[in-house]
Formats: C-alpha cells, sequence, structure tokens
C-alpha cells in the first residue's frame, strides 16, 4: 500500500463561497473537524487547533495557512513543532479544492506529507491510517454543516 496522499472528493449542497468559509473559518472549522481552533485565515496566518480535552489526553496541534484563494482554494500545514516553521518535512500539506456544481460545491481535499516526514516504514503507515480514519470520521460532517451555514445566510 502507498501511504504518500489522501484524497477525498464530496459534494456539498451550499455554494462555494460557503463552503470556502466552513473550510477556513477558525469558527466553521471547530462545528465539524477540531474542538477548538485559533489563527488569522490568511496565507502566512499562523495558530494552532485542539482535538480533545487537554486534561484528559487531548492536545493542540500546529497550524499555518497556506493559502487561500477565495471561493476556490484554502490550503494549510499542520502538526509541526512549536517554534518551527511550518516547511515541507515537518509538517503534513491539506488542500481543499472547490469547484461550483448545479447544485453546490464540489469539495476535493488532499492531505500529503507522509513520506516526506523521515519516519519510518511502520510510523508512516500508523500515521497515515491515523489520518485516513480521522478524514473519513470528520469529512462527512462538514456537508451538513454547510447546509446548515448557507440556510442560514438565505
Amino acid at each position: 500500500m502507498e501511504f504518500g496522499t489522501i484524497e477525498r472528493e464530496i459534494h456539498v449542497d451550499a455554494s462555494p463561497e460557503v463552503v470556502f468559509d466552513v473550510v477556513s473559518s477558525p469558527e466553521h472549522l471547530r462545528e465539524w473537524w477540531p474542538d477548538e481552533a485559533e489563527y488569522p485565515a490568511v496565507p502566512g496566518g499562523a495558530g494552532r487547533i485542539r482535538f480533545g480535552d487537554p486534561a484528559r489526553g487531548g492536545a493542540w496541534v500546529q497550524f499555518t495557512v497556506v493559502d487561500a484563494v477565495p471561493p476556490r482554494l484554502f490550503s494549510f500545514r499542520w502538526t509541526h513543532e512549536e517554534g518551527q516553521r511550518a516547511a515541507p518535512g515537518n509538517s503534513f500539506l491539506v488542500v481543499f479544492e472547490l469547484q461550483p456544481t448545479g447544485t453546490g460545491t464540489l469539495l476535493r481535499m488532499t492531505e500529503s506529507g507522509f513520506r516526506e516526514r523521515g519516519w519510518d516504514e511502520a510510523k508512516v503507515a500508523t500515521e497515515y491510517e491515523a489520518h485516513v480514519s480521522g478524514w473519513d470520521h470528520f469529512l462527512p460532517r462538514l456537508p451538513a454543516y454547510a447546509a446548515k451555514v448557507e440556510a442560514a445566510t438565505a
């Protein structure tokens, strides 16, 4: 099995503008993905996102916006060490590409950077599988939330 890139494609019944906000804005992101998000949604914007309660084993991870092109593209690097500049080799790259469709938006998500971390094969496989499982859990939450946001703005 190849552990290079995770790719997902989903249809969202909301406009590309709404979907862009849902994948880029910390206030919306925390409604379907992390428990908390703190970052400016502009290229170079650095911050962090949190999964779970830190008192119970949850953790903050670093997050840096790479590109923000409303309403077509949002990308970020994450999981680099605090104090390090996010770059290939120390972080994962997630890209959300949005394409209008007749009834909403086609969202393509890719996550890469597993092999570039310099880990042995077992660690690459473990991290890759954890991220596959994570995206399989969280991405299906996005369409219903985006549709709710769309309805609220109509």
